[in-house]
């Protein structure tokens, strides 16, 4: 079975069920009913219409829910509006179910993890991450955010701005995490660029270019991390660049700065160096201070001591550091660089041995240790 296509028409055969009268919560059951129905038959006997395959059996599958739950007089009005049989329609549906899901009953928070969950594919371990709080505490929010749309008809959309979080979110995931959703996302950006002129859409598109341009140059062929400044810049996709550079520019003239174009500000100053060494980093610690306004993120300001330490010494940028949250992911890694960066060999090394044990993926803990590694070597030497 090809779980790439599963994946593809997951959202279309979801929005089918909740646009029939299902609420989401069930249909969402119902939907993964039939993945696993795909999983055990498909190979055996793969359908000629994979779609129409699908939403039949989550149909009737959310039928059967419905059916044994007593609800009678529902389950009559939703069976007239069965889909007739014959091949699906081949339209795209995925990012109206992202506006679907941003529903006006849910926080945005909510919302967001609940599509995440649900359209994104990602697990509530990666969701919980992204947002920093702990896996329990985001399955709660995914279960009283599946309650309070229980039983709703999703036909008021939601707002752009909990969307472009949700593909935000999506694509992190996809750029630097296990599953590969990175792409998927730059192609709902674009549909959404392309259908609304919002300042911050062209933003969030424009980031996801000036990140995803530098994609190749990000491991080396056995796999293990290649950090930005080490990068072979020959490599990175200057098309991509050129066109994210552009987006970029023709946003920020609107004179409406938001968080999604500050991001990427900072990413096309990292694209223009022609070397690390060129890199202006005084005016990326500028953008990172803008950005610190905009969204008050302690991982923004974890990011920010990076550059303040690049610009202004290793000790300005520790200063920096010294201030934030020491649990925030990612801090020991960014003490360690800079306690390397000011000779502090010894401490850098037992923190990039303590950041390893921390890393939240089998790349990163392998990078970091090898920087462990590198460090008592010299020491050693």
């Amino acid at each position: 079975m090809n779980e790439a296509l599963i994946r593809s028409l997951t959202p279309s055969v979801l929005t089918v069920l909740v646009r029939r009268g299902a609420d989401f919560a069930a249909a969402e059951d119902a939907v993964q009913d039939a993945l696993l129905e795909a999983v055990r038959t498909w190979p055996a006997d793969p359908p000629r219409d994979p779609k129409g395959w699908l939403i039949t059996v989550a149909w009737r599958r959310f039928l059967d829910a419905t059916r044994a739950d007593a609800a009678r007089r529902r389950r009559e009005d939703v069976v007239e509006e069965e889909p007739p049989p014959g091949p699906a329609s081949a339209v795209d549906d995925t990012l109206q179910l992202y506006f679907l899901c941003a529903h006006p009953s849910l926080t945005p928070a909510s919302a967001v993890a609940l599509t995440l969950r649900a359209v994104g594919g990602l697990t509530t371990r990666q969701i919980a991450q992204a947002y920093l709080v702990p896996e329990a505490t985001m399955a709660q929010r995914i279960s009283r955010a599946k309650r309070t749309v229980s039983g709703v008809r999703f036909d008021q959309p939601g707002d752009v701005a909990t969307v472009l979080r949700v593909l935000y979110l999506v694509f992190n995931e996809g750029y630097s995490g296990d599953v590969d959703l990175a792409a998927e996302a730059i192609r709902l950006t674009r549909q959404l660029a392309a259908s609304i002129g919002h300042p911050e859409v062209a933003g969030l598109l424009a980031l996801m270019l000036l990140h995803h341009a530098r994609r190749a140059a990000r491991t080396a062929p056995d796999g293990s991390l290649v950090p930005l400044a080490e990068q072979d810049r020959r490599r990175w996709d200057t098309a991509l660049i050129a066109e994210g550079v552009q987006i970029l520019q023709a946003a920020l003239a609107r004179d409406r700065l938001g968080e999604f174009q500050t991001q990427a500000a900072i990413a096309a100053l990292h694209a223009d160096a022609p070397t690390a060494e060129e890199t202006d980093w005084v005016q990326i610690v500028e953008w990172y201070d803008e950005l610190a306004r905009l969204t008050d993120n302690p991982v923004v300001r974890l990011n920010r001591a990076v550059a303040v330490g690049e610009a202004d010494g290793a000790r300005a940028g520790l200063a920096a550091l010294g201030v934030l949250d020491d649990s925030l992911p990612r801090h020991t890694a960014v003490a360690a660089y800079l306690h390397e960066r000011d000779g502090n060999v010894a401490t850098a090394a037992r923190l990039y041995a303590e950041a390893a044990r921390k890393a939240p993926n089998l790349a990163e803990r392998d990078h970091l240790t090898r920087q462990a590694a590198r460090l008592n070597t010299l020491r050693g030497g």
